[in-house]
């Protein structure tokens, strides 16, 4: 690709994600509330920032205290919908970092579902006794409206050097860091 057509398509990817956002923030899109609290760990670029082991911290610190469950995306996974882990689980039915956090933590719900509001319903439908959610790289998933958003940024990329995809790393404008609660 020319280096003139990915200026233009990063201009229209942050276009419309910027008018996305501003649809959310004028409440002309609702993001649901749950009646347990919900933290998100998310970030504004592309590539590791560190989400999961913080994640997984946070599992740490919380799994003795809380009933605790843990939604993902399951990026790079084979199915589609809602896929609860399992003793059966691979890679390809609930994707690498879902995996890797059920294996070290069974004793905590994992799940997948690209749709996280839905995700959400369904685990507090199954597993009623769920105290606290935890949703692993979510922060641009505005559907749902968390009790805290921590927002997950890498020192050595700073985003006022970076632009927008597919030009850059950024999945959205700095000014989305305005939403997060923590900024790490």
């Amino acid at each position: 690709m020319t280096i003139s057509l990915l200026v233009i398509l990063s201009f229209l990817y942050g276009w419309i994600i910027k008018l996305r956002n501003r649809r959310f923030d004028k409440g002309l899109r609702s993001s649901a509330l749950f009646d347990v609290p919900v933290i998100c760990i998310g970030n504004l670029t592309v590539g590791g920032t560190g989400k999961t082991p913080h994640t997984e911290y946070l599992i740490r610190l919380l799994k003795d205290k809380f009933r605790i469950a843990i939604l993902s995306r399951g990026y790079k996974r084979k199915t589609k919908g809602f896929v609860l882990a399992d003793e059966h689980s691979t890679v390809e039915s609930i994707g690498d970092e879902p995996l890797q956090m059920h294996r070290k933590f069974p004793d905590v719900t994992v799940a997948v579902q690209e749709k996280r509001k839905r995700g959400i319903s369904r685990l507090l439908d199954m597993f009623p006794d769920t105290q606290l959610v935890l949703l692993d790289d979510a922060f641009q998933h505005r559907q749902v409206k968390p009790s805290l958003a921590i927002l997950m940024m890498d020192y050595n990329r700073p985003i006022y050097k970076d632009r927008m995809l597919p030009l850059g790393n950024l999945r959205e404008h700095a000014e989305g860091m305005k939403r997060a609660d923590i900024i790490i």
